[in-house]
């Protein structure tokens, strides 16, 4: 694995590019201990090479046929646009009505009716008003009489949402750069992942749950290695993504069912079963658990395992029990704010239910106990649980690999002073041949760029 300072993802740091360019003038950077890479190895590459038969193995043809109900999502749309608003008195529309409605005149601009216009009409009490002009989605029910056929369903937002997306693009790659550039690519890749290969694999009945693992490890493993490069410090944000996610398997799959979830708990979740009986709602939980966590354990184990490499970079003379402490002292901080971030955007997304609830005057232990929020709860607990396990399992792991080629590095490289100094052997300040001298713990050629396995 490279040089993480050559790889895709990082541009070199100003204040290092002397000594960068010095490094590789004389050779790649110092790698681990060759029994650490083994063992690395022997770890990540089975692991690789199941995620890869996972995939091929279960690899979905397409979203299974269904036949059209009609309700929900699962309604034929064509896009239309308003051509004509008309303010109207309700009683002229319905003979019970009060107030002011909305005529709305839609032409439908796609699908093998162009052209056609129906009437919609908008009571007062409606929130979404009509505009002359403006694009909308209309549901097609063809067994329905024709002039029930066309109703609208939704406005056209693709405007706005594409000009969103770019704003976000070029934000990241204005303040990421190459790193911010790679971070679209990968999450691209895991948005086709997500689309192509986790839905559908799940809609033709394969294992919810093993379809989550098979995809959420393939998508850790393009983003973490894209994004951050082949080096040791991103096998280690690898391995203790893994553990924490094995982790969170487990705990979600005993507290699921311990509290007796079904996993039922929304219109969505009942009209997906009642399309494809054979899925497995309470798998289907599951797999959303584990996910849902993937994104945040990313982040959390990529900054434990780049703080414990800046600070052996920055005192090399640091032991693993030395870096482990002051490394789980910076996660404490990172958990402390990051679980708070889990359990708002959690509560916000149920805002609306937990209303409902505030409104019947519902007491804490009945609201909390009742499966719909039980089951977010559960889903927020487990997560964070997985979350703060992967601070100490990080940490340690990233101690134990930045330290572990120190005593052989300090045997073979640097001599006394005025030692010999063979090829690649610098005696000390009497022995510069080969620039041995030149610590690989120094500015520019830290552990922070140790490769997995020595450049050929």
């Amino acid at each position: 694995m490279r040089d993480r300072n050559s790889g895709s993802c990082d541009d070199a740091p100003v204040d290092n590019a002397h000594s960068h360019s010095h490094a590789h003038a004389h050779g790649p950077a110092a790698p681990v201990s060759s029994h650490l890479r083994r063992v690395i190895a022997a770890v990540l590459v089975p692991f690789a090479t199941a995620v890869l038969a996972g995939l091929v193995l279960l690899w979905p043809g397409g979203v299974p046929p269904h036949e059209r109900t009609g309700v929900g999502f699962d309604q034929q749309t064509q896009e239309a646009r308003v051509t004509r608003v008309v303010d109207v008195p309700c009683a002229k529309v319905n003979v019970e009505g009060k107030g002011r409605c909305q005529t709305a005149t839609i032409e439908v601009t796609t699908g093998p009716h162009t052209g056609r216009t129906f009437q919609e009409v908008v009571q007062p009490d409606q929130l979404r008003r009509f505009e002359t002009g403006q694009g909308v989605v209309v549901a097609y029910a063809p067994d329905a009489p024709r002039e029930l056929q066309y109703s609208v369903r939704d406005v056209q937002r693709g405007v706005p949402i594409t000009l969103l997306a770019a704003v976000f693009a070029v934000a990241v790659v204005a303040v990421g750069r190459l790193r911010g550039l790679m971070a679209l690519i990968s999450l691209g890749i895991s948005f086709a992942l997500l689309t192509l290969f986790i839905l559908p694999a799940i809609l033709q009945g394969a294992n919810p749950l093993l379809v989550a693992i098979v995809g959420g490890s393939a998508i850790m493993l393009v983003a973490l290695y894209m994004c951050h490069g082949f080096t040791a410090r991103t096998s280690v944000a690898v391995l203790g993504t893994l553990v924490s996610l094995v982790l969170i398997g487990l705990l979600g799959s005993l507290f699921i069912d311990w509290a007796l979830l079904t996993g039922n708990t929304s219109d969505e979740t009942g009209l997906v079963h009642s399309l494809y009986p054979d899925i497995e709602i309470r798998g289907l939980l599951l797999a959303g658990i584990i996910i849902g966590s993937l994104g945040v354990l990313d982040d959390v184990t990529v900054t434990q395992t780049s703080a414990v490499w800046e600070l052996k970079q920055a005192d090399p003379t640091m032991s693993v029990r030395r870096l482990y402490q002051a490394g789980v002292r910076i996660g404490r901080d990172h958990i402390a704010s990051t679980v708070n971030t889990l359990v708002l955007a959690y509560a916000g997304a149920a805002l609306p239910m937990l209303l409902l609830f505030s409104i019947a005057r519902s007491d804490v232990a009945t609201v909390a106990t009742s499966e719909i929020i039980a089951e977010e709860i559960v889903r927020t607990l487990v997560g964070s649980i997985g979350l703060v396990a992967s601070v100490p399992v990080t940490t340690a792991l990233a101690a134990l690999v930045v330290t572990a080629d120190r005593p052989a590095r300090e045997a073979g490289g640097s001599g006394g002073s005025g030692g010999p100094a063979g090829p690649g052997n610098g005696g000390g300040s009497g022995g510069h041949g080969g620039h041995g001298s030149h610590d690989p713990a120094s500015p520019g050629r830290g552990p922070s760029q140790s490769a997995l396995w020595p450049a050929k």
